[in-house]
């Protein structure tokens, strides 16, 4: 059995994903810069990476189904055990796997990055506006009492 597509899909996908990981950590310290601007180019660049990578992975489900296989990690071992190259298609496809799972971490720190900046940016803003105070403490430690809430622009 031929299994060449699939591993050369494989393959690609691999290059994207590695792609994709340092657009992520590009994003990341983008973030941390609070870089509007270069947080776009990542955003335009992981796009097509992202859509390639999806495609890919219909592709290969369609390959395995088209097989009468299932179009998972049971499905692609048996394709293994047909092939002379099974080794290396589970090989390559636990690689991308991998990959995958990191790129996801790696997506899920920025996502905690930027609910932490909307949280902070969402406080200062109700500072301003005389919706939130601030904590302030007294001489002893304690919390202290602010009589009068006024926004900082009538302050």
């Amino acid at each position: 059995m031929n299994i060449t597509p699939l591993l050369d899909l494989f393959n690609e996908d691999i290059g994207h994903a590695e792609q994709l990981l340092e657009l992520i950590d590009a994003e990341y310290d983008a973030l941390g810069e609070h870089d509007l601007s270069k947080l776009q180019e990542i955003l335009a660049s992981k796009q097509p990476l992202l859509a390639t990578l999806e495609q890919h992975g219909r592709n290969r489900t369609q390959a395995l189904v088209s097989l009468q296989l299932s179009p998972d990690r049971t499905g692609l071992q048996a394709l293994a055990e047909r092939s002379d190259r099974g080794d290396e298609l589970l090989q390559i496809s636990e690689r991308l796997s991998e990959l995958l799972e990191r790129c996801q971490q790696a997506n899920l720190r920025n996502g905690r990055v930027i609910r932490s900046s909307q949280k902070s940016t969402a406080s200062m803003l109700g500072i301003l506006r005389g919706a939130e105070t601030p904590s302030l403490y007294d001489s002893s430690g304690s919390t202290a009492k602010i009589g009068n809430k006024r926004p900082l622009s009538q302050a």
